[in-house]
């Protein structure tokens, strides 16, 4: 238990599984025959760019909102968000009758900031160096009652995400493969840290790796270090969808299993965008093409290994997948 709240299970991961039918798309596993030859191993991709909002984190948010009684969904909710998360909560709300507010940062990119209000949620702006997401979204919810509903830290979040990685082993299983190892973004840790639940259930053999920005490498200074330990910076990475501030303590409890994390520049990123949109046919936003940036980059070896790479989020505004789309080819 950490800070009065309990570390989620394989059990709750099963139970959002439940919530979910019928509202989150069960994303396929994909072999990769272009990814496979460039790495030398046997590569699959999970493409969470194919899930409602257009990423993971609709999974998180409508589990934990699901678990709402009648009077706190009658109050609202509050989530802070540099954007995914705002939408997963956003059209959660939606669904589900209820008024949400999200607390988004001013540089946050404009196809997400829309995309929350297309879905009937409110956008509070803040500057994202002068003032603190987490005091803005207690103020909000102290005037009017809402829930705050957390983009990680929270038990109902980490287990919603968990349904990703629960998806993914038993594919495998059903598949007869097993994986050597699964590389996901990280930025407070919720996704991989549901995705550690049920590999630990599911493929304990499997190893876990993260992949995060330079800069913003919280979670491989925090797992060197022992302890949470926080980034100096809070912006100016392209990889926008990965800058939280510290490892959640909920998330880094259960993360300590990671094997390892790749970090990988934003050259490195946008070069995996361009993979992704020229070699793949898929449009992935750079911090949801963190983990493939982590094994093109060489950071995370795939070679001679079977390897599932989660592709987080597809959500890239225009121009950043234009100049993408103009980037040179890389051997």
């Amino acid at each position: 238990m950490k800070d009065g709240r309990p570390l989620p299970t394989y059990e709750d991961v099963v139970a959002a599984a439940q919530r979910l039918s019928g509202q989150a798309v069960r994303t396929p596993l994909v072999y990769s025959p272009a990814l496979s030859q460039r790495l030398g191993g046997s590569l699959y991709l999970k493409p969470e760019i194919f899930q409602v909002t257009g990423s993971f984190k609709f999974r998180g948010a409508y589990n934990a909102l699901s678990k709402l009684d009648a009077d706190q969904k009658a109050r609202g909710v509050v989530a802070f968000s540099s954007g995914n998360h705002g939408q997963g909560v956003a059209e959660a709300a939606r669904r589900l009758g209820i008024h949400a507010r999200i607390v988004m940062p001013a540089d946050a990119p404009s196809v997400k900031a829309d995309g929350v209000r297309a879905r009937g949620a409110e956008v509070v702006s803040y500057d994202r160096e002068r003032e603190d997401r987490e005091e803005i979204a207690a103020r909000l919810a102290a005037e009017s009652g809402a829930a705050i509903i957390p983009s990680f830290d929270h038990p109902d979040i980490i287990a919603g995400q968990g349904t990703c990685g629960l998806e993914i082993f038993q594919d495998l299983e059903a598949q007869a493969i097993a994986a050597d190892q699964l590389i996901c973004c990280v930025g407070g840790g919720g996704l991989i840290g549901g995705i550690n639940l049920a590999a630990a259930q599911l493929s304990p053999e499997t190893r876990i790796f993260g992949a995060e920005p330079e800069g913003f490498d919280d979670h491989a200074r925090s797992l060197a270090a022992g302890e949470r330990l926080a980034n100096a910076r809070k912006s100016g990475s392209i990889q926008d969808a990965l800058l939280s501030d510290a490892p959640g303590r909920l998330t880094f409890a259960i993360n300590r299993r990671l094997s390892g994390v790749g970090v990988v520049s934003d050259d490195e990123a946008l070069d995996a965008v361009a993979f992704g949109l020229q070699s793949l046919k898929l449009v992935v936003e750079p911090g949801g093409a963190a983990a493939l940036a982590a094994a093109l980059s060489g950071k995370i070896d795939c070679q001679a290994r079977t390897t599932v790479i989660v592709l987080t989020g597809g959500n890239i505004d225009p121009q950043r997948l234009a100049e993408a789309a103009l980037r040179p080819g890389r051997p």
